[in-house]
């Protein structure tokens, strides 16, 4: 299944990218299991969703939790928690 990944802020600079498709392996069907994915990948991206990193996620630009499916076709989005004063 294919997804539409989107990289904002500190993350699109950390990954050098904003933007890429993604064919997903079976099994993958959770924001969380994408976000395994990509930090299996290792680099970057392991860095960047490691463990406890502040990452927040967007399905189809509504924000839902690590617990969120997804499925083909959507575009899911990570970013940083953005603070503001």
């Amino acid at each position: 299944m294919k997804v539409k990944v989107l990289f904002f802020a500190g993350l699109r600079e950390q990954l050098g990218t904003s933007a890429e498709e993604i064919d997903l392996p079976a099994g993958v069907s959770t924001v969380a299991g994408l976000r395994s994915h990509l930090q299996a990948r290792g680099g970057a991206y392991e860095k960047a969703f490691a463990g406890k990193a502040l990452v927040r996620s967007a399905v189809n630009q509504d924000m839902v939790p690590q617990s969120a499916r997804i499925k083909a076709g959507d575009e899911v989005a990570f970013f940083p928690p953005v603070t503001g004063g």
